[in-house]
């Protein structure tokens, strides 16, 4: 019998909309959040939504997560502070970073993850066209929502249907300490661009096949989880290559923390 989830399953999950058009579906999202034990709410859009409209939506109870929301200007800002992110997209294909699968199947294999107090966010795309491949490129996770004859969802139906397989998931899995050991979002982009540098340097990459070949090596990379450490110490291996191959601005490996260089 399943048992109740604890409302503070998910201290450390967030929800992401990437340029949503409705302010409307920014204070259902919100809403929504505020029902399952999600505390955090950004967008990205270029400028501040309407706030009243959001607020009609979200109601008193979710009011908190819209006087707070954070507002930023790219998925790469917004993915920045979390360990992992899970893309939903309705479209498949072999140009996909990660295997789209199912939200049950998806948040099962996320919430042991962040069950030591790693963060995680799930990130939803345009009302229109849905998330872009390179916003699926920031994630490690991708799901796509299952339906019959009528594969339409609206944006906060979407919200709904991931933050309860989120909330389910997480109230089957005990909580543990020592957070902090993935490597978040803004460290993972860093080493995939001395990454990038490196394998330009020796010519396996080119303008022509540069995005093909990235999201190859992002997809077998994703599949480590790669942690703070490890992540800092492909930078260095990078770095040190770049430099005896005659790079310029190579920074010493000793100068950033946690380098084993």
């Amino acid at each position: 019998m399943l048992t109740e989830p604890q409302a503070a399953a998910l201290p450390g999950c967030g929800l992401i909309l990437v340029r949503p058009k409705y302010p409307e579906n920014i204070g259902a999202a919100a809403r929504i959040a505020c029902n399952f034990g999600i505390g955090q709410l950004t967008v990205v859009a270029d400028e501040p939504p309407e706030q009243e409209r959001m607020l009609k939506m979200a109601t008193h109870k979710a009011a908190h997560l819209i006087e707070n929301l954070q507002i930023v200007s790219s998925s790469r800002e917004a993915a920045a502070p979390y360990q992992f992110l899970v893309g939903t997209t309705a479209r498949q294909g072999k140009y996909r970073t990660v295997e789209v699968k199912y939200p049950r199947e998806v948040m099962a294999g996320l919430v042991p993850l962040i069950a030591d107090g790693s963060r995680a966010a799930l990130m939803f795309g345009p009302e229109s066209s849905g998330l872009s491949n390179e916003d699926l490129d920031l994630c490690q996770f991708a799901l796509t929502i299952p339906t019959a004859d009528f594969s339409s969802l609206n944006l906060a139906q979407a919200v709904a249907i991931c933050c309860y397989e989120l909330y389910m998931a997480a109230g089957a899995v005990p909580p543990a300490g020592g957070g902090g050991q993935y490597a978040n979002s803004h460290e993972l982009e860093g080493m995939y661009e001395h990454i990038d540098q490196a394998l330009s340097r020796i010519g396996f990459l080119h303008d022509t096949s540069r995005s093909y070949w990235m999201r190859n090596i992002r997809q077998f990379l994703s599949r480590t989880r790669i942690k703070k450490k490890e992540a800092s110490l492909i930078r260095g291996v990078c770095r040190k290559f770049l430099w005896h191959s005659g790079g310029q601005g190579w920074v010493p490996p000793e100068r950033e923390e946690g380098s084993g260089s």
